[in-house]
């Protein structure tokens, strides 16, 4: 594998920000290079205002911000390892992180936030799942945000038809059916089929199920009956109250349909929130993914987004400094208002605009609620990215199209899963 990455090493070089820009010069400044792992339009401001605040609080350290797609971000960080050109400073989740960390990419962070201002300060929760991605238990990454998979619906819509937001799978199923007027081109839901499928899948079928661990004796729970019958119920609707082209729809397209007006439930996250209410206004609003026949609501966790320190970085006092400042009160603050997630920094709960963020505060209380079971998925494991991804979106598609059943499905995707549990917990 190292081998693999080394000899596509020269594609990094075409990187412009890597650790060798802009070193600490005979003034004693220094460039630090920080990649953002979700680059685009809607972050990258808020990023921009943030570095002018922490330049503007430590003039001698000048920070150079990179925008990687999420897309490509694992496989540039793979790239960059390779050629010993990591930037300082990264955005980093609990999705890649294994992967990271096996290759001696990242620094541990346990004494720098131990002796500090966040000590302390940081979700019990986030710090717990950040511990437990690691092989060896410990912070490679300072957490930031939490996110959790919602039900985003038009509420014209809801109360235009008479009807309430669903509480349970079966309402679901109902009111998107009700919802649909396939000759006014409206559908109830739209299907996330193609890129990125699989994970929200997964969420849903544990939200209906209650199954409340992801591994049960060493095997993968995924195959439950109750899973594919979520499952099975999902794949009917589709063409029936959805649009056809969901089969293929990634995050892009299955919210521009969203937004652009012919749907009226998206299952998504927080993240989304900038662009649906761009689009919508008040028109949208969220709820938790509904439950199932059992009453009892389980929630598959979203990756842990924050912020790791490399160990090539020879500037790694200036990427911590950087990085505690980005999760401090007030930039902690500031990013979430901005992207309505959930802040990682305790000392931001009592902000005022918490309580204006009806979304944020709904999540809120689902995670505190003490009658929610977490089943955190295995993000851990280094083959569970091209399990869920490469190997079973495809299988999902066939689901929808009819030619795969929903339990063969998940059955091969457990099989798969409880192959690589075995061999992590044999590696530790």
């Amino acid at each position: 594998m190292r081998k693999l990455l080394v000899a596509v090493a020269a594609a990094a070089l075409a990187l412009s920000a890597c650790s060798s820009g802009g070193g600490a010069g005979s003034d004693g400044n220094v460039t630090i290079t920080f990649w953002d792992n979700n680059g685009g339009p809607a972050r990258e401001p808020i990023y921009k205002e943030l570095i002018s605040r922490f330049e503007a609080a430590n003039p001698t350290i000048k920070v150079e911000y990179v925008g990687i797609p999420s897309a490509s971000v694992q496989q540039k960080y793979d790239t960059a390892i390779a050629g010993g050109e990591t930037p300082d400073v990264g955005g980093v989740t609990t999705s890649y992180l294994a992967h990271l960390v096996g290759q001696e990419a990242l620094a541990p962070l346990d004494d720098r936030i131990n002796g500090g201002p966040l000590k302390d300060k940081l979700l019990p929760s986030l710090v717990e799942t950040v511990r437990q991605t690691a092989p060896d238990g410990k912070l490679y990454l300072v957490p930031s945000s939490a996110n959790m998979d919602i039900i985003w619906y038009r509420t014209d819509w809801f109360q235009a038809a008479g009807i309430e937001p669903p509480k349970t799978w079966d309402e679901f199923v109902t009111a998107a059916e009700k919802l649909t007027d396939t000759a006014a081109n409206k559908y109830g839901y739209t299907i996330r089929g193609g890129a990125g499928s699989v994970f929200q899948l997964i969420t849903e079928a544990y939200s209906y199920s209650g199954v409340d661990n992801f591994f049960k004796d060493g095997r993968s729970t995924l195959g439950d009956e109750a899973n594919a019958e979520l499952v099975d119920k999902v794949a009917k609707l589709y063409k029936k109250a959805t649009p056809e082209a969901d089969v293929n729809n990634s995050f892009t397209q299955m919210i521009a349909q969203f937004t652009g007006g012919s749907v009226a439930m998206m299952h998504h996250n927080l993240g989304s929130y900038s662009d649906v209410t761009k689009a919508l206004g008040d028109k949208v609003a969220a709820i938790p993914l509904p439950v199932g026949p059992g009453g009892k609501r389980t929630v598959v966790p979203n990756p842990t987004d924050g912020f790791a320190v490399f160990n090539n970085s020879e500037k790694q006092d200036a990427a911590w400094k950087f990085a505690e400042f980005l999760t401090s009160v007030e930039s902690n603050s500031y990013w979430n208002e901005k992207v309505g997630q959930i802040p990682a920094n305790t000392d931001v709960r009592s902000a005022e605009w918490i309580d204006k963020a009806a979304h944020v505060k709904m999540a809120l209380g689902v995670l505190e609620d003490p009658a929610t079971v977490l089943v955190p998925a295995p993000v851990y494991l280094p083959q569970y990215s091209s399990i869920t991804k490469t190997d079973s979106e495809p299988q999902y598609q066939k689901v929808l199209l009819g030619e795969l059943s929903a339990q063969q499905f998940l059955d091969d995707m457990a099989e798969k899963l409880t192959e690589a549990q075995k061999e992590w917990e044999d590696r530790k």
